[in-house]
């Protein structure tokens, strides 16, 4: 009897939309200066595969890291403008670790997104518009 393996439809496709969604917000404390830490998670952040986020040390470093991340993932808020960033994710699941950080007494942007630049493959992966608010 010969048996033949089947792909999954899912190793076919490409990755998915981020499903982005706030965790909590929580204070916190930098060199004496007061910040709201907001958390994030993505809903399917386990239909991206491991490979996306090994390290890459063949493109460019992030900063001093030479073993950045192949996948980059950064905040923006709802017009465009970025406010935080990883450059060192190394699996799927520390997709649900993502956050940005304001000073206390700073409004936030009604919405935030994030995007996945796979730097491998030049492509970007753009969440919905997420609420900043619980």
């Amino acid at each position: 009897m010969h048996i033949q393996a089947v792909a999954t439809p899912a190793a076919n496709q490409p990755p998915p939309k981020p499903m982005l969604y706030l965790l909590k917000t929580e204070p916190y404390t930098v060199g004496g200066k007061n910040f709201m830490r907001y958390r994030y998670d993505v809903l399917n952040k386990m239909e991206y595969p491991a490979d996306m986020f090994a390290a890459a040390p063949s493109l460019p470093p992030c900063g001093l890291n030479t073993n950045a991340s192949r996948t980059w993932v950064d905040f923006f808020d709802s017009t465009g403008r970025r406010l935080y960033g990883f450059c060192a994710l190394s699996k799927p699941e520390d997709l649900g670790k993502i956050w940005f950080g304001l000073e206390e007494g700073v409004i936030p942007p009604s919405y935030v997104y994030i995007e996945l630049n796979d730097r491998q493959t030049n492509t970007k992966y753009k969440s919905n518009l997420a609420d900043t608010t619980l």
